[in-house]
């Protein structure tokens, strides 16, 4: 029974491998670093205020959440494969 709950969650790691790899290229680079900090943040814009509903608003989003599934699968697989 163990066998086949390790190998579910193991195929669902590596599918999260290869979503949060895909993810993470296809976003485009943040270029506004240091350079925003000293010159300041223009925060009161429509894109900036609406930034979550566009589309590297939802890529964002997504990868954060693939990245935190990724750690907990991974504390998961660590539990599971010590039993």
């Amino acid at each position: 029974m163990i066998e086949i709950i390790r190998n579910i969650v193991l195929v669902i790691y590596v599918i999260d491998c290869i979503a949060l790899i895909i993810l993470a290229t296809v976003q485009a680079k943040d270029t506004s670093g240091a350079s925003q900090t000293v010159t300041g943040a223009a925060a009161n814009n429509f894109y900036e205020s609406n930034k979550g509903r566009t589309k590297e608003g939802r890529l964002k989003r997504f990868t954060i959440i693939s990245g935190v599934l990724f750690v907990i699968l991974a504390v998961v697989l660590s539990i599971l494969f010590v039993m």
